[in-house]
């Protein structure tokens, strides 16, 4: 017999695992209002809701199996155009998460799309491309082309679309197979490039933090490590060797995959004396559902037995995402500088949702975040120096 919960304003069933197909086909179609229910950057869309192309409603209507459910909520999803928004559960040939599994930002500028930022150490970087460069080709087809074709593909025929966007998933490929592109330096003559992708190559091993001297400076980087469980024991044993006073850089440009906060508070509890502010809160979806706003602001607490009185700068650039970006505007709060090119400007804090049938994930932004100063992080400019090196 199945037990039937409410959650979200939705019915899950405690039998997901064993849905059948009409239970498939009934997530596929409930996937509009779980996100008009939750999803925090309404007035993003067009007339303030989501909702589904004739195309991929008509693929929620032949939905019948998991694999299936997980292709369309994807798909579905991807209209958004909103880098924070996935699904828990993924096939071989997705595309990539990006931007943890991208190495090329790439905006549309005038009639190309230029690379404005090459993620350090990666298949790009290694092949040359730089930022500036044209990228004029993705997998044999003019981009704009295939911008145009992969829009097209989710039905969204109406031109509001995020081309940037497009562009950035294209670039980062699908998981199983290597991303072919042809990319021009200024004036000079097109290299069509095959680059691995990013899945192919990631890391299992890799310590959660290295430490280097600039200077009387002590750099400390995170290696894409802000959800770790170590990394705070790491970073704990590295700030009780730092000397007295000594300038502490913290590098987060290698932050892209975010993390969560009780990480990012115990780094910067070592550097508050008394309860500080770092960030503020906005949850719509109650505002919407009473009528009622609700706002809070995070603090950050001091650790006891640990506290570095030097200052502290924060590198940052478009692989800082998410708890990292949360990390550079609550450092910013404190007084630190924090220098560098734009984050990845992901929008807001992630809450998992489940469909109710099939109890398929979907990670959705639902708190709006902004600076103490009411900045929305998304939109938080560090200063323009000493950015990625």
């Amino acid at each position: 017999m199945k037990r039937i919960l409410i959650c979200c304003g939705l019915l899950v069933s405690n039998s997901a695992s064993a849905a059948e197909p009409d239970e498939f086909r009934q997530d596929a179609q409930l996937l509009e209002r779980l996100v008009d229910y939750q999803y925090a950057y309404l007035d993003r869309l067009p007339d303030g809701d989501f909702e589904l192309t004739p195309t991929l409603r008509a693929e929620a209507e032949e939905v019948n199996t998991r694999g299936e459910l997980i292709r369309f909520a994807e798909r579905a999803l991807t209209l958004l155009a909103d880098h924070h928004v996935i699904t828990g559960a993924s096939l071989s040939d997705s595309w990539a998460v990006f931007p943890s599994y991208g190495d090329l930002w790439i905006e549309r500028h005038g009639d190309g799309y230029v690379v404005e930022q090459v993620r350090e150490n990666s298949p790009a970087s290694q092949a040359g491309i730089k930022a500036g460069d044209r990228i004029i080709g993705i997998g044999g087809l003019p981009t704009q082309s295939a911008v145009d074709a992969f829009w097209k593909d989710l039905g969204r025929l109406d031109g509001a679309t995020d081309e940037g966007f497009a562009a950035r998933i294209l670039a980062a490929g699908r998981r199983d197979r290597t991303r072919k592109l042809t990319v021009r330096h200024a004036s000079d003559k097109p290299r069509d490039l095959e680059l691995a992708n990013l899945y192919a190559l990631a890391e299992t091993d890799q310590p959660p933090l290295s430490v280097s001297q600039e200077d009387e400076s002590l750099i400390i980087k995170f290696h894409d490590s802000l959800g770790r469980d170590d990394t705070i024991a790491a970073f704990d044993q590295t700030m009780a060797a730092a000397a007295t006073n000594q300038p502490i850089i913290l590098d987060l440009t290698d932050t892209a995959s975010g993390g969560n906060t009780n990480v990012a508070r115990g780094i910067m509890g070592w550097f508050v004396e008394q309860p500080t502010a770092y960030q503020i809160h906005d949850l719509p979806a109650e505002m919407r559902r009473t009528g009622i706003a609700r706002q809070w602001i995070e603090q950050v607490l001091p650790r006891e037995g640990k506290y570095h009185s030097g200052t502290v700068t924060v590198r940052v650039g478009r692989w800082t995402g998410s708890m990292g970006e949360g990390l550079a505007i609550g450092f910013h709060a404190m007084g630190a500088a924090v220098e560098g090119a734009r984050m990845a400007g992901l929008l807001g804090a992630v809450y998992d949702e489940r469909l109710p049938n099939s109890g398929l994930l979907v990670k959705l932004p639902v708190e709006r975040l902004y600076a103490v100063d009411g900045t929305p992080r998304e939109e938080f400019e560090p200063t323009p120096k000493a950015g990625p090196r």
